[in-house]
């Protein structure tokens, strides 16, 4: 299914109206071959840190594809030979990669930085480990970056400032704007969603998320969904009870899609998030835009706001 999935995305990729070349897909994103070594877990956090590092960084990430699934990856030998690098590691923590810490174990740096997100803002295995979804955490982690490349670089500390003050105004200026007008049009609006991926940015964007957490959660990590919340989720369909589907076509399970055509048949607007970029070679804020753009199309065909 996920490949399946990821093959008809590269073939459409224009329609995101994202200017990068599909040969990346699934490819390693690297900024150079010179400065600060940054190894990130995942692309999104890698895209970030590509941005604020600049020219004084190099940038591999090493979950790239988006046909892989984060949660069940395996590493490679090349990946804990990237790792043992690292000058600056970026973790997200909160049991989503628990492959990348063990990697880092063998090989002790006492100059290294490790960054795990989940461990910044004091999260344990069992919470929502999708952090990049909620905005405030967002621009923390860009800032702890920044901080970061300062410490082991300090002579061009006043570098990354700028590249951090450039990605808060510039980059997320378009994705910022999304979220307010959304919030701004749309207060209250019932929706649902297939996955806590989008729990995390429901309230920026002001939406009442109606479908059970314990659902969520669920489809999220792989485990069974009660016949309850199964039970819960649909009549919220049949019932109308919510306006939009939000679903991640990434991990779209049987269930999932019997959920699409239930939406479907009540006329209910669908629209998608993903775990990680797509395309692989988008800019976190290029993807996360796209995203919502769509989201916003389907609020307004649901509503008529």
């Amino acid at each position: 299914m996920r490949i399946r999935w990821f093959r008809a995305l590269c073939a459409g990729a224009v329609a995101l109206g994202v200017a990068a070349a599909m040969s990346g897909c699934g490819g390693t994103s690297a900024a150079s071959a010179t400065g600060v070594r940054i190894i990130a877990a995942e692309n999104f956090w890698g895209s970030i840190a590509m941005q604020i590092g600049g020219s004084k960084a190099s940038v591999q990430s090493i979950i790239t594809n988006p046909a892989q699934d984060p949660h069940s990856y395996e590493p490679t030998a090349q990946d804990a030979r990237a790792l043992a690098t690292a000058q600056l590691a970026i973790v997200n923590g909160v049991g989503y990669d628990p492959w990348a810490p063990r990697l880092l174990a063998p090989n002790p740096d006492s100059q290294r930085i490790v960054l795990n997100v989940g461990d910044q803002f004091g999260l344990h295995e069992g919470d929502n480990p999708h952090r990049w979804y909620e905005p405030t955490e967002v621009e923390a982690v860009a800032k702890d970056i920044a901080g970061d490349l300062s410490k082991l670089d300090p002579t061009n500390a006043d570098y990354y400032t700028r590249q951090l003050s450039t990605f808060e105004s510039s980059g997320l200026a378009p994705y910022h704007r999304l979220i307010a007008r959304i919030a701004r049009r749309y207060p209250g609006t019932s929706v649902g969603a297939s996955e806590s991926i989008f729990a995390l940015l429901a309230p920026a964007l002001r939406l009442e998320l109606a479908t059970p957490p314990s659902f969520m959660k669920a489809i999220s990590e792989g485990t069974e969904v009660s016949a309850q919340d199964t039970i819960t989720t649909q009549e919220q369909m049949t019932r109308h009870q919510i306006k939009v589907w939000i679903y991640n076509p990434q991990n779209a399970t049987p269930q999932i899609q019997r959920l699409n055509a239930l939406a479907r048949a009540g006329h209910i607007p669908i629209a998608t998030v993903t775990e990680t970029l797509f395309p692989a070679t988008a800019s976190f804020e290029q993807w996360q835009v796209a995203q919502l753009q769509n989201l916003e199309r389907a609020l307004h065909e649901a509503t008529g706001r």
